[in-house]
């Protein structure tokens, strides 16, 4: 048997209905934005221990999912001070100074920490492993409660630049990682992508304008043809 509805007839579950499909789409491009996120980004309690993280941290993690939920960071992340107590990580001395639990206090305390350069040191597969990165925290609330986004992007390269570049000091070349000498124009543009632009210092410009004017004044003293 069929029961004839009339055309303009409205199913009063299509408003439920609509509705659960726009959060779920919506839960599901937030997901995939957020595993996107080439940092490594995590939510964190006031312990700082994990309640969610995307890809990018999963690499760096290398653990099962239940392994890694409401687990301090630094426990998960292996860092080499986590150990030195049986309380783990946030209880040895060398914890006062963590620059990421120092940020999500700071961000629970009302204050939002961007880009604080931090030193981790990591154990992977029994060495010590340096990391460096720039935290970021920012406070946010979710069901009722407080949460801190905790986001570290790693500097690693760039801080390997930083510490050691091999200059010689007669042409002024550099060596790059092939152990390849080349201009320094090369250098940047070949491992970073950074285009160099010429300008003079404020020395070499006085410099270079009185040999201007030297070479002007040795012209004009010259007999003309």
């Amino acid at each position: 048997m069929y029961l004839l509805l009339p055309k303009n007839f409205i199913n009063p579950l299509m408003p439920f209905r609509n509705t659960a499909l726009n959060t779920m789409n919506e839960r599901t491009l937030l997901r995939a934005v957020f595993d996107a996120l080439p940092s490594l980004v995590f939510v964190v309690d006031r312990d700082v221990q994990i309640q969610e993280y995307n890809a990018a941290a999963a690499e760096l993690m290398m653990a099962e999912r239940e392994t890694i939920l409401r687990r301090r960071a630094g426990e998960i992340l292996h860092c080499i001070h986590s150990d030195e107590v049986p309380q783990g990580c946030g209880h040895s001395s060398s914890c006062k100074d963590c620059i990421i639990r120092n940020s999500v206090n700071l961000a629970f305390a009302g204050k939002r920490v961007v880009r604080r350069r931090a030193k981790i040191e990591l154990l992977r597969s029994g060495s010590k492993r340096e990391m460096y990165g720039l935290v970021t925290v920012s406070l946010f609330a979710f069901e009722g409660k407080d949460h801190a986004l905790l986001v570290i992007e790693d500097i690693s390269e760039i801080a390997a630049l930083y510490r050691m570049i091999f200059i010689c000091p007669v042409c002024g070349k550099m060596q790059d990682e092939d152990k390849t000498w080349t201009k320094v124009e090369s250098y940047f543009k070949n491992s970073w992508d950074v285009d160099c632009s010429h300008n003079y210092c404020p020395d070499c410009f006085r410099s270079e304008m009185d040999r201007i004017k030297s070479q002007d004044g040795t012209q004009s003293e010259q007999p003309g043809f």
